[in-house]
């Protein structure tokens, strides 16, 4: 088991294993993110692509007090979780880091979230307070529930209250008092089956996270990142913003991805590196418009969220003539656990356990250790492991034993020189362009339609967007598959939609009533059971 002691001045907790040491500050996270802002002074922290706008080290860390005075004047209290629905801005790390100063708890939502799977989430999360933008308020507001205290909007605010007036008076001279061991953000996973979850990140977790990502995510002074993954998605929070804005680096927002925009803004910018998933790596790799590009400031692309093909990535580093490598991680562990340095690289795997975390591979059936070289189910643990998820005591236990361990429903082997390769997967979660696509909850719109006795949905291989959620149906009566297409999406954000749908006459399960996903796919893949 890894031990905990407390450094000589009683602030930080040195982890230590197997798998070597990490220090970890026992500070809240804005603390620790906003630690050397002011001494970084009118060095350019948040560039917004979109307006050009320019927040100095300074006029950041002067905004965030000011915001988190704000939400203290009106009434925010410890613990109350404040809504984060907006996209990649500076706004967004104002709203951040102040709600976080104040004492609150942020939960993050997707701007292409559909009024009724925010209701869920701010329902769940029992959310008092939110933000959004002009473009989102309508949605927001017509997901929120009467616990809502109050929503700022930025841009037009007539479905709320102005998100500057927030930043009016004066900010304390100090942040709010936060232990490292109250929550501090709660982004919403399926983690390895069932409906999102609320997963409880605490200070410290995310604390740890950031100390492992120093070794392999050299990020530093002078560095320019670009946001391109949504700051709602844990690992544009936590490995973009987070891990920039604490080594000293510039963050360049983008409100919305466009591949053209992206690259303007790398050559603009004279960007240095990048975290993406792996659909923009093959458009880097194939895209004709990518050579009308000056593309020679970038220095490191890092790959996440779903598995990137080792031919993809040697392709992309000879056009961009960078340096490509992926990494693993999920938003239970904050969010990157396993990650090659900038050294020398193996694209085809994911790398070594990043520094602080301990690694497993054990037979999926018997929990026992497997001899390196075999496969099996990986398992994790380091002290950035989430608290647990929120009202879901048997899904917490499901998935973090009593040990520590975090069980990912991933497989993986080792190769000689303890580099980890993902060669499938238990969990049935669907990863379309990076975004988590939860089969059941799909499942659960299609037995809503009246002609839909049963369904399973399962994720089909695509090489653009790593997969696509196609869906079987057992039907009651007649109806056309464009019709139970159109129902689903009008329901779920676009990243959730069935892209194939098929009738069937059963839909496979084993005795305890599970749907039998792989079953179902090699019958589509092969043409059998028809």
């Amino acid at each position: 088991m890894p031990t905990t002691a407390m450094g000589a001045a009683g602030k930080d907790s040195v982890i230590t294993g197997p798998w070597g040491a990490i220090s970890v500050p026992e500070v809240s996270l804005p603390a620790f993110v906003m630690a050397h802002w002011e001494r970084r002074g009118d060095t350019a922290a948040v560039i917004d692509a979109s307006t050009g706008q320019v927040l100095s080290y300074s006029q950041l860390a002067a905004a965030v007090r000011r915001t988190a005075s704000g939400l203290l004047r009106r009434g925010l209290a410890p613990g109350d979780v404040f809504a984060l629905c907006c996209p990649n801005s500076p706004e967004f790390a104002v709203a951040f880091y102040g709600a976080l100063a104040a004492g609150g708890v942020v939960t993050t939502l997707s701007t292409q979230i559909t009024a009724a799977e925010a209701a869920v989430q701010l329902g769940d999360a029992k959310a008092r307070w939110a933000m959004t933008s002009a473009a989102l308020a309508d949605i927001v507001a017509t997901a929120a529930g009467p616990e809502l205290t109050e929503l700022f909007v930025v841009g037009d605010a007539s479905h709320g209250v102005p998100f500057d007036s927030l930043t009016e008076g004066s900010a304390p001279a100090t942040l709010a008092r936060v232990r490292p061991q109250d929550v501090a953000v709660l982004p919403y996973s399926s983690g390895t089956t069932g409906l999102p979850k609320g997963v409880m990140l605490t200070h410290r977790n995310l604390v740890a996270g950031l100390c492992s990502l120093q070794g392999p995510e050299p990020v530093r002074d002078g560095d320019v990142v670009l946001a391109a993954l949504p700051l709602s998605h844990i690992a544009g929070l936590h490995i973009v913003m987070n891990h920039a804005l604490a080594s000293g680096a510039t963050v360049v927002t983008m409100p919305r991805f466009d591949l053209e925009d992206f690259l303007g803004l790398i050559e603009r910018h004279r960007v240095t590196r990048v975290v993406v998933a792996p659909p923009i790596v093959l458009a880097l790799a194939r895209h004709p418009r990518v050579d009308g590009y000056d593309l020679s400031s970038l220095r490191v692309l890092t790959s996440g969220a779903a598995p990137l093909a080792g031919e993809v990535a040697r392709a992309a580093a000879r056009r961009l003539g960078c340096r490509v490598k992926q990494g693993y991680g999920m938003t239970e562990c904050a969010p990157m656990c396993i990650a090659p340095d900038d050294g020398p690289n193996r694209p085809e795997s994911i790398g070594p356990p990043a520094p602080g975390v301990e690694c497993r591979v054990v037979d999926v059936e018997m929990g026992a250790a497997v001899p390196s070289g075999q496969t099996g189910e990986l398992w994790a643990r380091s002290p950035a492991v989430m608290a647990g998820y929120l009202g879901q005591e048997a899904a917490t236990a499901a998935t973090v034993d009593a040990d520590g361990w975090l069980h990912t429903g991933d497989i993986v082997r080792v190769d000689a020189d303890g580099w980890f390769h993902v060669v499938d997967r238990v969990k049935e979660l669907i990863k379309y362009k990076g975004h988590q696509v939860p089969p059941a909850e799909l499942e659960e719109v299609l037995l809503a339609h009246p002609a839909v006795a049963d369904a399973a949905v399962v994720g089909r291989p695509d090489e653009e967007a790593g997969e696509v959620a196609q869906a079987f149906v057992v039907l009651r009566h007649p109806a056309e598959p464009a019709e139970l297409l159109a129902f689903v999406a009008e329901r779920v954000a676009p990243y959730k939609r069935i892209r194939r749908l098929e009738q069937v006459a059963d839909i496979p399960k084993s005795p305890s009533g599970k749907i039998l996903r792989r079953v179902l796919l090699e019958r589509e893949l092969t043409g059998t059971g028809r």
